[in-house]
């Protein structure tokens, strides 16, 4: 039996590493200024933040049924299951779309909704990959991931609130105010949705509340302080140096963990943030 692992460009893996890790990524387009474009296509990272700096027009969109179902039909002819790990239900209709389009293929497609996003995305599909590698079939992938699919959190720090008041999601009035105190929101994403979890006036400060928030889940939520059982990561926007640096403070704080993997945040959220944020994230390792 071979199980095939798909996933989509919000999980920060390439068309060139997905070919390395031998897994499947659907591209995720966006509509600029009236044109389609497909993340790692026809549009690269520095050309999404320019046409985002130039003020473009840009909107998220989800893939079309054809490209979702053309990707599994070529994938189908080399093996003979597929896990899909879309992005969270709670952030796209991605995932409903897809759960809908599985019905055709009677059995031989297991649509995963386990609410990950970025990094933690990631990790569901190395995860994946694996327990294929062991044998196990598309099903039991698609339970184990869902049974686990609150094992992990995200806290994003925003350098600007100028996309979150163009994208509505706060007031104009409120995006003045932040502005003028210069704060630094902190955002969290903890299962379906991205929701306000703290507000800090520096960069420092706002990085202390988002390690002490991962602290606390890894040894509240997670029961393992020492973050031996925990899978680290930092995720960003156009804020590497910055990544860097918060990855070494991080081996500090936890000399326990293993690596801190560092990925650029998908589009789909950066979109809505802009340039400068910074992640920390956290997910459970399968046992």
């Amino acid at each position: 039996m071979r199980v095939a692992v798909v996933t989509d460009s919000n999980s920060g893996i390439t068309q060139a590493q997905a070919k390395e890790l031998g897994i499947f990524v659907l591209p995720m387009p966006f509509m600029i200024n009236g044109k389609d474009y497909f993340e790692d296509i026809n549009l690269t990272q520095e050309e999404f933040y320019e046409k985002l700096e130039e003020g473009s027009d840009i909107s998220t969109s989800q893939p079309s049924p054809e490209a979702v179902t053309g990707l599994w039909d070529q994938v189908l002819e080399e093996y003979d299951q597929i896990v899909h790990i879309p992005m969270s239900s709670g952030l796209s209709s991605s995932c409903q779309t897809a759960l809908m389009l599985q019905e055709d293929y009677q059995g031989k497609v297991e649509v995963v909704n386990n609410q990950r996003i970025s990094v933690t995305q990631r990790q569901s599909a190395l995860d994946a990959r694996t327990m294929a590698e062991e044998g196990k079939t598309a099903a039991e992938i698609k339970d184990c991931l869902e049974a686990t699919k609150f094992d992990s959190s995200i806290y994003i720090m925003l350098d600007t609130l100028k996309y979150l008041k163009k994208g509505g999601r706060i007031t104009p009035a409120a995006a003045a105010l932040g502005t003028l105190l210069r704060l630094k929101p902190v955002l969290q994403i903890q299962g379906e949705k991205l929701d306000a979890f703290a507000k800090a006036r520096t960069v420092k400060q706002a990085k202390s509340i988002m390690m002490t928030a991962i602290s606390h889940d890894m040894d509240q939520r997670f029961g393992d302080g020492s973050g031996k059982g925990i899978h680290l990561f930092i995720a960003h926007t156009q804020n590497h140096g910055a990544a860097l640096e918060l990855r070494e403070e991080l081996k500090t704080m936890f000399p326990e963990t293993g690596e801190i993997h560092i990925d650029p945040l998908s589009l789909s959220v950066s979109c809505h943030i802009g340039p400068g944020a910074l992640a920390i994230a956290c997910s459970k390792a399968l046992r």
